[in-house]
């Protein structure tokens, strides 16, 4: 199983002494937390992709690629790829050249974003957001996979014998996921390619996604690409840890209750209820995340959100010692031992998936 982490990139004043980071110190906090997320043992960094303040990640592929060159073995991934604002031209062509900078450590998820104002500004329309992200990612699956491609749709302008270049490392598209948090017809689209499904899984109750969840699943039956257990299923979390809870409560209160995206609504301990955030110790965070399994049945990749909310470089590099240390060892045990032996143990890899492709080309 993958375990990793992923970022929003949020730019937010520190509650505790009223600082806020430049957008240069976030830029590199993310890469020192990336660096760091493999020091520790973990499989993934994702970053997710903003156009708008209070975020930095507008270039998630020039990100990665600096990560790429100082890693050897993360996979480097994205939190959301705006799929309804991006050309999925440059799409295909960004990733495949990732791709190959990174020796295939490279895979991405789609989604469509939660900031609206972005469509106009990428010369698109809100109202069209399902028929962009469904049109769009058809020609990025077909550019990926077809040498020459003649195309015509609706949202952008015809290709005509094109060629995307560079073709993606040994004939192989990176894998990808498709992420939604509200949205049947994405879940629908994720199963239909027999592509991965990735819930963000943070700030709604388990229920809503074992809806979105439990349709991608028959889906993916029904389309023929393995049994419903067998389908490649992602889940978000958020977590802060201490050795004793209550030190881990008291210090992450006030940036909880101050965090643009959360604050000043539910108290900590009714969002720690009714949603995946874990505030607590080590040990309480692998019993909480352990019941994911019964929510969703086996998945394959776990991501944490753990740089959000104005916390600083220092206190998330030390989470990030805890979770390497103290809590994906024994997730990665117990989750294995509890898996059926004909369903994924992790998300496919490029490695994996060329010896496929070369082994059927015999």
């Amino acid at each position: 199983m993958q375990f990793g982490i992923f970022s929003v990139g949020d730019v937010t004043m520190d509650p505790t002494n009223g600082r806020t980071p430049t957008e240069a110190e976030r830029i590199k906090a993310m890469v020192a937390i990336a660096l760091k997320a493999e020091e520790v043992g973990l499989d993934v960094f994702a970053s997710g992709e903003h156009h708008n303040p209070p975020f930095v990640p507008s270039s998630p592929t020039t990100m990665l690629g600096y990560i790429a060159a100082r890693t050897e073995r993360l996979v480097l991934s994205t939190a959301t790829t705006l799929i309804t604002t991006n050309d999925p031209v440059k799409i295909a062509e960004d990733f495949a050249m990732l791709q190959h900078l990174a020796d295939g450590r490279v895979d991405l998820m789609m989604g469509r974003g939660n900031t609206g104002p972005v469509y106009p500004w990428f010369g698109q329309d809100i109202r069209n957001g399902i028929p962009l992200a469904i049109e769009n990612y058809h020609l990025l699956h077909r550019l990926w996979r077809e040498d020459v491609v003649d195309w015509e749709g609706e949202f952008r302008t015809p290709l005509q014998s094109f060629t995307s270049t560079p073709r993606p490392l040994d004939g192989v598209p990176p894998f990808v996921w498709h992420g939604s948090i509200r949205s049947p017809e994405i879940a629908e689209q994720a199963a239909y390619y027999g592509d991965g499904f990735f819930a963000n899984h943070i700030f709604w109750p388990t229920t809503h996604f074992q809806r979105l969840i439990g349709l991608y699943r028959q889906r993916y039956e029904h389309y023929g690409h393995g049994s419903a257990d067998q389908a490649i299923v992602g889940l978000g979390g958020q977590v802060f840890m201490r050795k004793n809870s209550q030190d881990a409560v008291r210090e992450f209160r006030p940036y909880f209750d101050n965090a643009p995206v959360y604050g000043h609504g539910p108290s900590l301990e009714e969002f720690t209820a009714q949603t995946p955030l874990t505030v607590g110790s080590p040990q309480q965070v692998i019993d909480r995340t352990l019941t994911f399994r019964d929510h969703f049945g086996d998945y394959q990749r776990q991501l944490f959100l753990m740089d959000h909310a104005g916390l600083p470089l220092k206190t998330v590099l030390e989470q990030l010692d805890i979770l390497g240390e103290e809590v994906v060892p024994v997730l990665r045990k117990e989750f294995e031992a509890l898996r059926p032996a004909h369903v994924p143990a992790t998300a496919p890899t490029h490695a994996a998936r060329a010896a496929k492709a070369a082994e059927e080309a015999r």
